[in-house]
């Protein structure tokens, strides 16, 4: 019986131990204790056991709690104050190698359980193993960690620190961080107190420096990711910007447009998120959701690369990658020579020279006002009237001459177009404005877009690509662009929709392309390429439609139209509002707000900077002044 006894006494405490270990290889680090036993092997092994345990709990912790921080420069304080309460120390600093050189630079420091600014510690970068540099400094670049002691004298840069601490001598630890590739990414520096006691000695044992490096080693990566992401995002902003930049830079006619709408669209979030009004209440931002917002602002014409240059800078009707009115002039020169070979072959068979000289200045006159006529009609300044519309289909129906083959030195493309329709016999009597039928270009087929299409596009697709016909582009009754070069203006959305929609984004962006797409919707429903109304779009969506019409009306580089002064653009944007076109809330927010006014010191001309009453233009838009 007391072999018995004393057995369940040994045995028990064991079992103990074992059901404690089970649970660590469980990661359960809240389970009980085992309780203390007589045996003095087994009691060690039962203290050790607990100090394992809470070692463990301890360094998964920290490391969860650095792998859960997404921000930097919370990642960098979150370090030192977490290995600054492991290590026990007073103070600690943390060095982050720039570039690819050897040189570190100071980012964080903490002293007596307080972040402190760095510039009133003067502390200076320094380069791995310089002469110059710091003993310690040097003696860590040949060495995973060190355990040293400074004194006032040797602390250099320090000095300010130790005073902060008041301690003229302090132990110093250091950890190289290394990345996954053991390349140092910074250094991890902790001071303690030298008071002389044991205490010290405890503070600096070996298994409490190796902890130090493992919790540093974690510490390392986090950061070295951090700074991937950094570098991605900084990649990734660079070349958004380059693309915006390059879009503004293809068209004179829109410097700018691609900086100044991402700006202004800023300016509006920034106010519907610090709005009180209960229509953005719940539009608070998360810093993903400000990162969407501006990555879909720099990219909302990304589409545009796809549109012919020609065609968005068409500044008259006949203009292609030249004006064609230059064409139409020589036909009436030939006219009016033909005026004058007729005057002077009919003075030549004996005809009256009044009455013949009074038939050719009419000829000449009428031909020189109907050029002038056709010239107006080019530039797309007014809309045309029907009697304009029926006096060029009359002037269209005058003839010219062709005496020269006109499928000569052209390429094959036109050529294959030209085949359509037999060769004239030469000389050949031809339409002064003329809509030939090799004017006219196939649309392909992988440009169509069917009905049931994934994007949800609803677009009415012309038949032709382009429709050169002379008569058909002067015809046009407002502005320059004909109904298929309107479409392809229009179909830059569809190509910054397909673009963007082909990039991986990561979760958070997954809106970019519905933020960027979405800003020549109308709210009723008439806009493009979706015909989304107001309900289906988000806020953001609708803020870059208003940023968009507003930097249009007020900009100052299209040669083709005169820039809008500020009342001007309002007026319009009012009218717009009432008409469903733009987003009510929205648009009161931007007269309230004032967003106008700081849009319109940073941008633009002080002359364009006009007397505005925010209340008429509230009413004039159907909302409350």
């Amino acid at each position: 019986p007391l072999g018995w006894l004393t057995s369940r006494i040994l045995v028990k405490p064991l079992r103990a131990l074992v059901k404690e270990a089970d649970a660590v290889r469980s990661f359960d680090f809240n389970f009980p204790a085992s309780r203390r036993s007589p045996v003095l092997e087994v009691d060690q092994l039962s203290v050790s056991m607990s100090r394992m345990k809470d070692t463990l709990a301890s360094f998964f912790q920290i490391t969860d709690s650095l792998s859960a921080e997404t921000r930097f420069a919370p990642l960098l304080e979150r370090v030192l104050f977490e290995t600054v309460k492991i290590g026990q120390a007073q103070a600690g600093l943390i060095y982050l190698r720039e570039s690819d050189g050897d040189r570190m630079e100071p980012h964080g420091l903490v002293v007596n359980g307080t972040s402190r600014a760095l510039p009133s510690f003067d502390l200076r970068g320094h380069e791995l193993q310089a002469p110059q540099s710091p003993a310690w400094l040097q003696q860590l670049s040949n060495a995973d960690n060190i355990v040293t002691t400074l004194g006032f004298e040797q602390a250099g840069d320090l000095q300010k620190v130790l005073l902060a601490l008041e301690c003229p001598r302090v132990h110093l630890i250091g950890i190289r961080l290394h990345n996954r590739h053991n390349e140092t990414v910074g250094l991890l520096v902790l001071l303690l107190a030298d008071t002389g006691n044991q205490s010290d000695l405890e503070k600096l044992r070996p298994d409490r420096i190796a902890f130090l490096q493992a919790v540093s080693g974690a510490a390392a990566v986090s950061i070295e990711s951090q700074r991937l992401q950094a570098k991605q995002k900084q990649l990734l902003d660079s070349f958004i910007q380059l693309l915006a930049g390059a879009i503004d830079a293809k068209s004179p006619y829109t410097g700018g447009h691609c900086q100044r709408v991402p700006a202004l669209t800023l300016m509006l979030a920034k106010a519907a998120a610090a709005s009180q009004d209960p229509a953005f209440s719940g539009y608070q931002p998360t810093e993903d959701e400000w990162e969407a917002l501006h990555i879909a602002a720099w990219l909302h014409d990304c589409g545009k690369v796809t549109t012919p240059e020609y065609v968005v800078d068409k500044a008259t009707k006949l203009e292609t990658l030249n004006d064609r009115i230059h064409e139409i002039r020589t036909r009436f020169e030939v006219l009016k020579r033909d005026a004058w070979l007729s005057y002077w072959q009919a003075m030549a068979l004996g005809g009256n020279e009044q009455h013949l000289a009074e038939l050719r200045n009419a000829t000449l006159a009428g031909l020189d006002d109907d050029f002038a006529f056709i010239a107006q009609c080019n530039l797309g300044s007014e809309a045309m009237a029907e009697s304009d519309l029926q006096r060029l289909h009359n002037i269209a129906q005058r003839t010219w001459t062709r005496t020269l083959d006109d499928r000569l030195g052209v390429s094959w493309e036109e050529n294959r177009r030209q085949a359509r329709t037999p060769a004239p016999t030469l000389p050949v009597s031809e339409p002064l404005l003329a809509d030939k039928p090799e004017h006219l270009f196939e649309r392909p087929e992988a440009e169509l877009i069917p009905e049931d299409n994934p994007w949800g596009f609803k677009l009415d697709v012309p038949r032709y690509k382009y429709n050169r016909g002379e008569l058909y582009n002067l015809s046009v009754t407002r502005g320059t662009l004909t109904h298929e070069e309107r479409y392809i203006i229009n179909h830059h959305m569809v190509q910054t929709i397909l673009m963007l929609s082909h990039l991986p984004f990561p979760g958070h962006l997954t809106n970019v392309a519905e933020i960027a797409g979405g800003h020549h919707e109308k709210m009723d429903g008439t806009g493009y390429p979706k015909q989304l109304k107001r309900e289906e779009m988000s806020l953001p969506a609708r803020m870059m439609a208003i940023a968009d019409i507003f930097e249009a009306l007020t900009a100052a580089d299209r040669p083709y139209k005169k820039a809008k002064s500020l009342s001007e653009a309002l007026g319009i944007m009012a009218a717009m509002c009432r008409d469903a076109h733009i987003d009510p809330e929205l648009f009161g927010l931007f007269i309230n707000a004032q967003i106008y006014l700081q849009y319109a010191d940073r941008f633009l001309d002080p002359q364009q900077i006009d007397a505005v009453d925010p209340a008429s233009l509230l009413v004039k838009a159907g909302l409350r002044a």
